[in-house]
């Protein structure tokens, strides 16, 4: 009898190779299957998603592949497939990413654990380095700059399971309700930081993240776009003002702004010895470009915004050495209440 959990998880695709196909055999070799698995191929010209059309297996019947006619990028593609299912829980797996057998029990697991909780991520490996981690949660800084917690830490350093600021969309699951709720990615940003923008909205409306240490993949990271390529820091730079104009309460934005404005300055620096400036200045330049209708969303989610400004101080990070490090940061352990049964 096979054992399944009501998730539907969804791939997002664009020229994944044989990426795909590894992902797709993770899955399918998970000691509880997801009822649906969707797979938004978003305009591929390798083919590599053609496999999926005759795909046998466990996984036979249960997956879909959507071919919108167009590359959506990572935020439209997730939402599409989202609208998609009714399973309760959808759980974002990139192609990159490969699930080792226990990763999807181990989140449904944790949603028995803590059924107050609406986001929980995974712990991240370095696919081609496994004894290092390539992530333990997103952490947000109060400056505005984001990043994986604990990246490149020896796997031996991996914090124990408890809340952090964000997971990464690289491999978390979330209720879909509170993620509707919450109108999805925002599709504006077409990838990169869109996870974290989420996890913040997410957060603002007073959900949690939990981050599962016994929920763990392999991930490569940025196989698809490129490590530090033009269009990765042309993306992160935009949409990073972005969030930080979109979702700080005021108090904190009149603060810190000055900072963030700092911050800026010093990447853009940076940027010009790493041979970045190029990107990084039409990120910024586009950011204030279209920043109308940014501000147009700040004043809808600060409106029905349920946390307070103190209360989204404290999930923030303040630490520069935190920042340095890459650490992770654990907030408050979240509130357990008495395990029930996997919504059906």
């Amino acid at each position: 009898m096979t054992t399944e959990a009501p998730v539907c998880v969804i791939v997002v695709n664009h020229n994944g190779g044989a990426l795909l196909s590894r992902c797709i055999d993770s899955l399918a070799a998970q000691t509880v299957l997801p009822r649906d698995v969707v797979v938004v191929d978003n305009l591929s010209t390798d083919g590599s998603a053609a496999f999926l059309e005759t795909l046998s297996g466990p996984l036979a019947g249960r997956v879909r592949l959507i071919a919108p006619g167009a590359n959506l990028g990572f935020a439209a593609a997730n939402n599409l497939a989202a609208g998609l299912t009714r399973e309760p829980w959808i759980a974002l797996l990139n192609p990159d990413a490969f699930p080792e057998p226990g990763w999807l029990e181990a989140l449904a697991d944790a949603t028995v654990r803590h059924p107050d909780i609406a986001m929980f991520g995974s712990t991240q490996i370095d696919a081609e380095s496994p004894g290092r981690l390539d992530g333990a949660g997103d952490v947000y800084h109060a400056s505005g700059l984001v990043w994986r917690g604990h990246h490149g830490a020896p796997v031996s350093e991996l914090p124990p399971e408890g809340e952090v600021f964000a997971p990464c969309a690289a491999a978390a699951l979330y209720r879909r309700d509170a993620f509707l709720a919450a109108g999805g990615f925002d599709e504006g940003f077409f990838c990169y930081c869109e996870d974290v923008d989420l996890g913040f909205r997410l957060r603002l409306a007073g959900e949690r993240c939990v981050q599962v240490t016994s929920a763990r993949v392999l991930h490569v990271g940025s196989a698809i776009t490129g490590q530090r390529s033009g269009f990765a820091t042309y993306h992160s730079t935009r949409n990073r003002v972005w969030m930080f104009v979109k979702n700080m309460p005021a108090p904190l934005l009149i603060g810190l702004l000055p900072v963030h404005l700092a911050v800026n300055g010093l990447l853009l620096a940076r940027g010009a010895v790493q041979g970045q400036a190029g990107p990084m200045l039409r990120g910024l330049r586009d950011a204030v470009r279209h920043i109308g209708p940014v501000l147009a969303e700040r004043r809808a989610i600060q409106a029905r915004r349920r946390l307070s400004a103190a209360g989204v101080a404290r999930a923030v990070d303040w630490s520069v050495a935190g920042l340095l490090a890459r650490r992770a940061r654990l907030l408050d352990s979240p509130h357990r209440r008495a395990a029930g049964p996997l919504p059906r």
